[in-house]
């Protein structure tokens, strides 16, 4: 890599970072967070999916980066998702807490959908998978790292809102350290105007490829959105863990699946985007439907090391596809339309469907049956999108 890629690959995993860290916080703290805001379990559900419609919303910011540049957004949405998350630590009622974490997840989404466009543009075609997979492991680290610290946090005087406070410390770092930022190098050599249209892309030649990918965006994250967001809900609840048992579980789970999640960005380069979809989409079927069956601790652990692994590996399969089959000028722009516009429909409903259930069931009976989705998209991904491993841009979007 030249010094330009490094420094970039470091400044977007500390981005990636925060994403992950996100993604666990809200499921770290929720036991706690119901208790003080007396929230039912439907209504955790009604959270969770108001919070998750920022990621849907977050279309409008992402589509911005074909018009504005990578660049301009990104520096947005740091700025953005810093602000908004320490207000989520001065929330004083449920109200207040959703609609900062609803438009903290607009900024957070936004900053995830341009590091992977970076990722894309900015890296030889040989190497690809590999950095994508490479920011998606900082995803799961910094899920990791949330999970080892809240029991910590929540110890503190502020309790669960010092798991907001501290996470926004790095983020100002990161609001300095984007002045070295350059804009990628495609985007700057484009030569195609885009659309100004918010529908332009649904009149063109690439509409079918962007519903395509929606729905297999919309049955994955089907499962992957709940599959560890309710997990401690569900050995507290359904099993009686305490919470140094769940500490426990989720650090081993997390130790235990970041090599595999590290390695499935290079699985992509070497096997393909077709078979690393098919190891990576069963596996997290398989780790989704153990994590909410077994009884054995130890059993329930690896599983939900399947489960963690699944969730964020299934993401550099997609995000690969995603923006490698879309030309430059247009490729926010779909991927803001495939993934957070229709896509995202499904992290929005599966929270609501699973709380509504568990509500007079439990969460294993609710949670169990969404691991047959991945396999359902599993099966699109090898209908529909064709191998796109080590292709330039320019020609992966011919395809």
């Amino acid at each position: 890599m030249t010094p330009h890629q490094r420094r970039l690959l470091v400044f977007l995993s500390v981005a990636t970072f925060f994403e992950g860290y996100d993604f666990m916080a809200l499921s770290q703290i929720l036991p706690e967070l119901r208790a003080d805001l007396e929230i039912s379990r439907f209504g955790a559900g009604l959270l969770f999916a108001f919070v998750n419609l920022g990621t849907v919303v977050a279309y409008l910011l992402v589509r911005k980066a074909d018009l504005w540049g990578r660049r301009p957004v990104m520096m947005i949405t740091i700025v953005g998702y810093t602000v908004f998350t320490f207000l989520t630590g001065l929330s004083w009622d449920v109200w207040s807490f959703a609609l900062f974490q609803f438009l903290a997840r607009i900024f957070l989404i936004g900053e995830w959908v341009t590091s992977m466009v970076y990722a894309a543009e900015e890296y030889p075609a040989e190497k690809r998978g590999m950095v994508i997979g490479f920011l998606q492991g900082f995803s799961t680290l910094g899920a990791l790292v949330c999970a080892g610290v809240v029991p910590m946090l929540l110890a503190t005087h502020s309790g669960w809102r010092s798991v907001y406070f501290v996470g926004i410390v790095p983020l100002i770092v990161l609001a300095f350290a984007r002045r070295n930022l350059k804009e990628t190098a495609r985007f700057a050599a484009r030569e195609v105007a885009p659309a100004g249209s918010l529908l332009a892309i649904l009149k063109g030649p690439y509409a079918r490829r962007v519903l395509q990918l929606a729905l297999i965006w919309f049955l994955t994250y089907g499962c992957t959105q709940t599959a560890v967001s309710f997990w401690k809900e569900f050995v507290v609840t359904d099993r009686g863990w305490t919470d140094t048992e769940v500490s426990k579980a989720l650090l081993l789970a997390a130790v235990g699946s970041l090599p595999f999640v590290f390695a499935a960005g290079k699985l992509l380069d070497v096997a393909g985007r077709r078979m690393g979809a098919l190891i990576i989409f069963s596996v997290t079927s398989a780790g989704v439907w153990g994590a909410y069956s077994f009884h054995s601790s130890w059993a329930l652990t690896v599983a939900l090391g399947g489960a963690m692994f699944g969730v964020t590996a299934v993401l550099p399969v997609l995000n690969a596809y995603t923006t490698e089959l879309f030309p430059t000028e247009m490729r926010a722009d779909a991927f803001a339309w495939a993934n957070n516009l229709l896509g995202r429909l499904g992290y929005v409903a599966s929270p609501i469907l699973v709380g509504w259930y568990a509500e007079s069931h439990s969460w294993g009976a609710a949670i169990r049956p969404t691991a047959i989705l991945p396999l359902f998209a599993l099966a699109l991904i090898l209908l529909w999108l064709p191998e796109t491993n080590r292709m330039e841009l320019e020609e992966s979007a011919r395809l």
